[in-house]
């Protein structure tokens, strides 16, 4: 019997975690069409050392590959991020990952000089003025910031958002729940008007 509730209380945690991932998977967008015309893809890093992307910043780089929709038009992937935690940047590293690890050889554009997700959107947000629709890729509640901070950046921008495929159920299952935690909060803060 504990062992059938202990599950079950498992299962609860694993299911909100998926729940809450979803949902900001549709928070925040704007009302552009999601086809015809451009797109960027803008991929958020995460604290990385170097030398290689790590395994967090190799899954956004894949999240944004697998949200580009080229055939409805012009496609850019647009890495960011800054040396946080090592010499190099992580948008570098995201670049070189893509290029070298994915194989893609398309429109890519790097933001190597932000330190935090708020200069991040500050600093894309000229190589984004001339798209069309536009997706902030990370986990899903890290992207649902980007998001509101592009919103309360640009509007002009954050008008032309769109979702990402960023979310798949099952996808960091285990770690779901606790970024759902702590991305609540932040988004909870930033709601209240912090950064």
């Amino acid at each position: 019997m504990r062992r059938a509730w202990v599950a079950g209380v498992l299962g609860a945690v694993l299911l909100w975690g998926e729940y809450e991932h979803w949902r900001a998977s549709y928070r925040r967008l704007g009302d552009a069409p999601t086809a015809g015309g451009s797109e960027a893809v803008v991929v958020l890093g995460y604290r990385d050392a170097g030398p290689r992307a790590n395994a967090m910043n190799r899954w956004r780089v894949r999240a944004g590959l697998r949200s580009r929709r080229p055939g409805l038009g012009p496609s850019r992937l647009v890495v960011c991020g800054g040396s946080t935690a090592g010499p190099v940047p992580e948008a570098t590293l995201m670049a070189r990952y893509a290029r070298a690890g994915r194989g893609y050889d398309g429109d890519l554009r790097l933001e190597p000089d932000s330190r935090t997700t708020w200069e991040n959107i500050r600093n894309v947000a000229p190589l984004l003025a001339d798209a069309d629709r536009i997706k902030i890729v990370s986990h899903p509640l890290h992207a649902e910031k980007g998001r509101a901070y592009l919103h309360r950046a640009h509007p002009e921008l954050a008008r032309r958002l769109v979702r990402g495929a960023d979310y798949r159920f099952g996808e960091w299952i285990l770690l779901k729940p606790a970024l759902a935690v702590y991305g609540r909060r932040r988004l909870r803060r930033l709601d209240r008007g912090a950064r």
